[in-house]
């Protein structure tokens, strides 16, 4: 028997989807909104899905789940291995997703079902499944679910609104799917900082401001010699295990790495932060303890950290059609001079006068008296950091 949906409130979902969510960057409110809608539109919903691939750095993509009374949907990631999985390729979205046609199941029938997933729906005391894919520009196909507990199931009303939804539901999906991965690409590659300047319209050649900053380099030693005799796959993961060691606590502590340097990294504490150069120094012990832990064969890994503070110019630099946010200055050049010079005194840690006396870590360092740091003609006073 079907079920005569509101015909006033179904065009009202279509519109709300049409204009009234511009100012909702997140895609799992727009979702729990549209599920709300829906039920009281005479849905009879009891769970949906939303698969979106977002193609993050670390997961594949997220699964967006909402059940009745929830005002956003649940949030989870979802690994990049997953459609390789036995599960996945003996379930209902690869096959959505695969023919491109909707797949539906209704799960009162006594099992064994096809799908597994179709056996823990009926558990939980689900009577029918539907999916849907949902497809975005440049062949992107991602998926919809929903399931009911009414007893019957869905209508033939039910499914077809649903059916009506999916393009307008793909539009706004791959706008905020967009938005999120745009977002992920500029925090990954730029910095959380610059990207949030980048996106707030940083991006003419040339702007930027000028900056008090607490200034760290890292560099590993002895690369070219590893590069020379080791697979390129264990070369990659050795420089990964190592940028994972020195680079988590940087962030932690409020630093931002701008960019890696082949072997090295160049990383920033803006001085407008509260005890940023103690943050520094907490970064460097917690990262020199975890980097010094590491082991590639029979070597210990070495590597030399040079520390500096001054006034940075931060912003866009480089070619008309390819621009780096990054900073340069007289600042950032001593910083790695200041790491250079480990090599020639062999201290794994050099901080400049300026900033142990803006921190006032006298009592964590050892003054080893003034050097001449190459480039420059004048001596300037070096500490170590006691480790």
């Amino acid at each position: 028997m079907g079920l005569k949906l509101k015909t006033e409130t179904r065009e009202q979902i279509l519109r709300w989807l049409a204009t009234g969510i511009r100012d909702e960057p997140l895609a799992e409110t727009v979702f729990a909104e549209l599920c709300g809608r829906l039920m009281r539109c005479g849905v009879a919903l009891s769970r949906a899905t939303l698969h979106l691939r977002v193609h993050h750095p670390q997961w594949l993509g997220t699964r967006l789940t909402w059940v009745p009374g929830q005002s956003i949907a649940k949030v989870e990631t979802i690994a990049y291995d997953v459609e390789a999985t036995d599960a996945f390729r003996r379930s209902p979205f690869q096959l959505a997703i695969v023919s491109g046609l909707r797949v539906r199941q209704k799960l009162q029938i006594v099992g064994p079902h096809r799908f597994a997933v179709y056996e823990d729906l009926r558990h939980a005391g689900h009577t029918d499944y539907a999916a849907w894919p949902l497809d975005h520009t440049q062949g992107r196909r991602h998926l919809l679910t929903s399931a009911t507990d009414r007893h019957g199931g869905f209508c033939a009303e039910e499914l077809a609104l649903f059916d009506a939804l999916l393009p307008w539901l793909s539009l706004v999906t791959e706008i905020r799917v967009k938005g999120q991965l745009a977002r992920t690409l500029l925090d990954t590659y730029v910095g959380s900082h610059a990207a949030a300047e980048v996106l707030r319209g940083a991006t003419r050649r040339g702007t930027g401001a000028t900056i008090d900053a607490a200034i760290l380099v890292f560099d590993l030693r002895d690369f070219t010699r590893l590069s020379n005799r080791l697979p390129r796959d264990e070369l990659i993961e050795i420089l990964n295990d190592f940028f994972d060691a020195v680079g988590e606590p940087i962030e932690q502590h409020g630093g931002e790495i701008l960019k890696f340097i082949g072997d090295g990294l160049l990383a920033i504490f803006p001085m407008d932060q509260a005890q940023a150069c103690m943050h520094l120094i907490a970064a460097v012990r917690e990262g020199f303890q975890a980097a010094s832990r590491l082991w590639t064969q029979d070597d210990r890994m070495r590597f030399g950290i040079g520390v500096h503070l001054g006034e940075v110019s931060y912003g866009n630099i480089g070619s008309r059609h390819r621009l780096d946010f990054t900073v340069i200055g007289s600042a950032v050049n001593r910083a790695f001079k200041l790491e250079a010079l480990t090599k020639r005194l062999h201290r794994p840690v050099l901080l400049s006068a300026d900033f142990v006396d803006a921190a006032a870590c006298h009592g964590q360092t050892e003054p080893l008296g003034r050097h001449m740091l190459e480039g420059m003609e004048t001596a300037v006073e070096v500490h170590a950091l006691r480790l």
